[in-house]
This record gives structure tokens, C-alpha cells and sequence, in this order.
């Protein structure tokens, strides 16, 4: 029995030892890997940038891009178009970097105005004398745009182009509420709102059918545009080519053909093209970059003179933080307007570029941040930058600022407010034979309950409609005072009206089409400052603290749901935390990523 025990009792502490050392060598490698993170790549003569389009491409990115998405082994990549565009700039002006090479692949951007962005700053990097090459095995219609920039546009033997022009397939779950007896009860002001249209109708309402519609056309005339002047093609000729076959299914000489491509290769044989324009031998071994080393490459840029801060207000906006549901933290309203207090009150900062990528959310949250937002620009200037969209509640914080630069294919406007209260007892008690009885103080004591559990709430939700009457009244108001425009003009280009930024520009809800570089300048000359550089805030979590979130199902979550779920990501989110929410919400009616 004796050795019983004590076989056992070394059977354990083995174990627990042998537990021990297998943490010990895992913090060492997490370790390893945050230093070589952090450490400055060293940049080979005569080496290429290679941009892997695999994953998805959003505003921001942790620095690791995601250390539970590694260790898992998922092949979702999330990159952040910051960290892109600030390689392509370091690219261009390193000696030692001859060129990109674009590989795409299955790629996701968070909107076209990404894709855009992404495009410009290639446009800029060929004024280098410096060339872009791109090679895919699949081109998707966002990538091939991007791809078109290339000196050179190769695909696969057995590739294919999938330019298809641009649509919304909306969904309407009316029906299906009815067979279970629930109806939404919707409050709007604005017959353009229509993110409550698939909760009360079966169709796509007029109103709403005309801005998406306008929208579309305007991101697919850009889109056309591009790609024929890169192409030596006429936009003409491109539509037709489209309209008359689903290129996708056509014979890979036909896109040569129609001057899509310049030639057909396979993956080893686009090896030999690079060491040709790199002039090394074919034996010899190419001199590569990742987008992780660029980020560790150093910037010439000298960090002297005055601060501009660059603030990312990126994701939803909300009264309290939904990470551990939504696998982001988006624009939380109090701590926002807190970081905007420090902001306002740091003399090392000169101006601040807020950049604004945000479909809005909660109405209350984002009067917040606009408020905050006056408070700094009463001290010193604001620019906005706008990304993919900064719609409805995103228009909201932004309207204020002293000057707004949109992208061209960003989304804006969508000024309204909307509230959407499910009713259940069609399904509670009439199917399911359950019934209430109350008691109460007052005469509104339960209006919650009546609106959602009675029949007979005409009352409270009259007195809802007020509320969000009162609600759109500050919101026009916020905007009237920020663009310095009268109430009845912001009441004719608003109603929930969302508008692509070239249009926005004419009815003065922006002020430029431009960059966030542009951006930056702008906030410069502002605040009367000839030396400066940038910091951007809020400061991205380091190593440790992105795998405390993400062990909490953060960011490789949200990945994996957008891919399974895709287009009704957004509407799962909301619906799964919807008594989350305010009861006030200015947000955007559909999802702006794209593939």
C-alpha cells in the first residue's frame, strides 16, 4: 500500500512538473514573439514588399494580428489598412525596396473606401519611379480593383476575374415574425431610416430602394473609372465586357483578350518575373518583406516639432462596452469623451485628426462624444478624417469638427434616429397561451412590459414617438450648428438619407475629398504649426493584454462569426444584444464590408 502512494504521489508531482514547464516554455514563446514584434526589421539591398491580400482588412489591427488566432491555427488574418498604408509609405521611400508585389487571395475589406485608400497610396508609391506587380489565383471584384494599380496584372492558368457590377440582397424577416406571432413596433423620423424595414415590411421601400441605389452606382462608377484608365481600357467597353457575360465563368484568354490581365502564369512562374525586374539571377533567392516586417521597419520620419494626435473612432457606438458579444470594442461613449478631456487638456498637442469609421449606434452615446468633441475644439482644432462610413451616429460626432475629409467612396449622412421594440404576444399568449395580469403605482408604471407584452400600447408607444422626435430635433441641431447651415436645410438632405461623399460634398455635409494624410495637414495648418509629427491614440493593447481579450473570445470570435454569418453579422449582433442597447438608435440600415 505504501508504494501504492508513493507511485502515485510521483505519477502527480510529474505531471504537475511537466504542466509547469510546458507553461514556462509557452510564456517564453509569447515572449519571443512580442520581441521580435517589436524589434526593427533590417531591410536587404534590392528587396520587394510583398502584400499578402489573405484575411481580412480592417481600420486598425492588434499589433500581433491576433495571438489566439495563431495558436489556434486559423488562417484568418486581420490587418489593419493603418499598418498598410504606413508600409506602402515606408516602401516608398526606403532605397533598398525595388518594389510590391501584391498577391491576392480570399480577402475581405471593412468597406470600398478601404479599398480606395489602399488604391491611392499604391497610385502614389508608382510616382516613385518604383513598380507594383499583382498575381492572384482568384481575383474577387474589391481585389481585382485594388490589383488593377499593378504595372502588371497576372492570374493563374486556371484563374479567374469575378467583375460582376455591385448589389444589396436585403432581407426581410416579417413573414417568418408573423408565423411565430412577433411584430416589431418601429419609431422614425426620417422616410429614408430604413434599418427598420426588415423587421415591419416584406420589400425594399421606395425611399430606401433610391439611396442604395445611388450609392451603389456612384461606388461602381468609381470602380470603372479606375480600372479602365489603369487598363487603357474605356469605361464603355468595361461595362459592356460585364454586362454581356458573367465573367467569372469565361475562358481565361477571354480576359486577356479584353486587356483584364497581361499574361497567364503558375505560382513559380510569376518567381521568375520578380528576380527579372529585381535583374538577379534565377538561382538566386529573393529578397522578401511581409507586412509584419514592414511594421517593424523604420521610418524615416523624424518624431520632432509638435504633436498632432490622430484619435481612431472605429465600430459602433454604445453606452457601455459589448466586447465579450461583439468581439470589438467599438466607440464606448464615456470613455470616448473622457480620452477626448485628456486630449483637450494636453498642451503637447497641438490639433487632433479624429478619424471616423463608424456606421453609429446609440443616440445618446454619440450627443456624448459630439459634446466632448466641442470641448476640444473649443482649445485647439479638429479635423475629421472619415474611413468606410461615418453615417447616422457617425455623422453625428463628426459634424462638429472645424473641417471634414471623406474618402470618396466613404458613406455619410444617414441623419435620423429610429427605435424598434419587438411585440411578442402574438407568440406568449396566443400561441403559446400565456397571460399577464399587473399592478401598479402609477398609470405607466410597467410601459415597458405593454409596449412589448400588450396589444394595447398605442399610448406609450405615442410617447416613444415624441421621444425620438425630440431625439431627430438634436440631431439636426448638433449638425445645423456644426456645418454652420440652417435647421431647414439640414431637414432637407437628412431623414435618415444616406449619401456617398462626392455627393455629400455639394449639399455641404463635408468640406474635401481627401486622405487622412490630408487630414493631418489640414489640422496642422490649423493650428499654425510648420514642424510636427504624429501619435495616434487610443494606444493599441500590447501583447499580453490582446491575449487576456481574446481568451475571453474577442477578436478571433468576431472573425469566425463574420465568416460564417457575413452579411447578417451586423443584424445578429444587434438582435443578441438589443436589451443591451438604448432605446434611441442612429445607425446605419446596412453593412458596408465587402469581398
Amino acid at each position: 500500500m505504501n508504494d501504492f502512494f508513493k507511485y502515485t504521489l510521483a505519477t502527480i508531482t510529474g505531471i504537475l512538473i511537466f504542466g509547469l514547464i510546458v507553461g514556462l516554455i509557452c510564456v517564453i514563446s509569447l515572449i519571443g514573439m512580442a520581441a521580435s514584434d517589436s524589434a526593427t526589421a533590417q531591410v536587404k539591398s534590392n528587396s520587394v514588399f510583398v502584400l499578402n491580400l489573405n484575411g481580412t482588412i480592417d481600420e486598425r489591427a492588434s499589433d500581433d494580428f491576433g495571438i489566439l488566432s495563431m495558436l489556434a491555427g486559423s488562417d484568418m488574418t486581420v490587418m489593419g489598412l493603418d499598418d498598410i498604408l504606413s508600409s506602402i509609405e515606408k516602401a516608398k521611400e526606403n532605397e533598398d525596396i525595388k518594389g510590391i508585389y501584391i498577391e491576392s487571395g480570399a480577402v475581405s475589406f471593412d468597406s470600398y473606401a478601404t479599398v480606395q485608400s489602399l488604391r491611392d497610396a499604391l497610385a502614389d508609391f508608382k510616382k516613385s519611379g518604383k513598380w507594383i506587380i499583382a498575381y492572384g489565383d482568384v481575383y474577387a471584384q474589391s481585389a481585382y480593383w485594388l490589383a488593377s494599380i499593378a504595372d502588371q496584372v497576372y492570374l493563374n492558368q486556371t484563374g479567374e476575374i469575378d467583375l460582376k457590377g455591385l448589389g444589396m440582397k436585403a432581407e426581410y424577416d416579417t413573414g417568418l415574425l408573423e408565423k411565430l406571432g412577433i411584430h416589431y413596433q418601429a419609431v422614425r423620423v426620417g422616410k429614408y431610416k430604413s434599418y427598420v424595414e426588415s423587421k415591419t415590411r416584406r420589400d425594399m421601400s421606395p425611399e430606401d430602394r433610391e439611396q442604395r441605389m445611388a450609392y451603389m452606382q456612384g461606388v461602381w462608377d468609381r470602380m470603372v473609372k479606375d480600372i479602365a484608365e489603369s487598363r487603357k481600357i474605356t469605361p464603355e467597353a468595361l461595362n459592356q465586357l460585364v454586362n454581356d457575360s458573367i465573367l467569372a465563368f469565361a475562358d481565361q484568354q477571354d480576359y486577356i483578350k479584353a486587356k483584364l490581365v497581361d499574361k497567364l502564369l503558375y505560382p513559380e512562374e510569376i518567381k521568375q518575373v520578380i528576380k527579372k525586374k529585381l535583374g538577379i539571377e534565377e538561382d538566386d533567392d529573393i529578397n522578401q518583406l511581409s507586412l509584419t516586417d514592414m511594421i517593424s521597419v523604420k521610418s524615416n520620419k523624424r518624431e520632432d516639432g509638435d504633436k498632432i494626435a490622430i484619435y481612431y473612432a472605429v465600430g459602433e457606438i454604445t453606452d457601455e462596452n459589448l466586447s465579450s458579444i461583439t468581439g470589438s470594442d467599438g466607440i464606448v461613449g464615456k470613455p470616448v469623451s473622457e480620452d477626448l478631456r485628456k486630449l483637450a487638456d494636453d498642451e503637447d498637442v497641438k490639433a487632433v485628426v479624429l478619424r471616423v469609421n463608424s456606421p453609429g449606434g446609440s443616440a445618446i452615446a454619440s450627443e456624448q462624444i459630439a459634446h466632448a468633441i466641442q470641448l476640444l475644439k473649443a482649445k485647439k482644432p479638429v479635423v475629421v478624417s472619415m474611413g468606410g462610413v461615418a453615417a447616422s451616429g457617425g455623422y453625428m460626432i463628426s459634424c462638429g469638427a472645424d473641417y471634414i475629409y471623406t474618402e470618396p467612396t466613404t458613406i455619410t449622412g444617414s441623419i435620423g434616429i429610429f427605435g424598434l421594440v419587438p411585440n411578442v404576444t402574438g407568440l406568449v399568449t396566443d400561441k403559446l397561451g400565456i397571460t399577464f395580469d399587473d399592478i401598479s403605482t402609477n398609470r405607466y408604471t410597467n410601459y415597458m412590459e405593454n409596449i412589448v407584452l400588450s396589444n394595447n400600447n398605442a399610448d406609450e408607444l405615442n410617447f416613444m414617438q415624441n421621444y425620438v422626435s425630440r431625439g431627430y430635433d438634436t440631431f439636426i441641431t448638433i449638425v445645423a450648428n456644426g456645418r454652420k447651415m440652417e435647421k431647414e436645410q439640414v431637414h432637407e438632405v437628412a431623414q435618415g438619407r444616406v449619401w456617398l461623399a462626392t455627393d455629400a460634398l455639394g449639399i455641404k455635409l463635408v468640406d474635401q475629398i481627401g486622405s487622412l494624410d490630408d487630414a493631418v495637414k489640414k489640422a496642422a495648418e490649423l493650428a499654425k504649426v510648420q514642424e510636427y509629427y504624429t501619435a495616434t491614440y487610443p494606444a493599441k493593447a500590447n501583447w499580453m493584454e490582446q491575449l487576456l481579450e481574446e481568451n475571453k473570445g474577442g477578436s478571433y470570435l468576431d472573425s469566425e462569426l463574420r465568416n460564417i454569418l457575413g452579411d447578417q453579422y451586423e443584424s445578429w449582433v444587434f438582435l443578441r444584444t438589443i436589451n443591451k442597447r438604448n432605446k434611441l438608435q442612429a445607425r446605419l440600415p446596412f453593412s458596408t464590408r465587402v469581398e
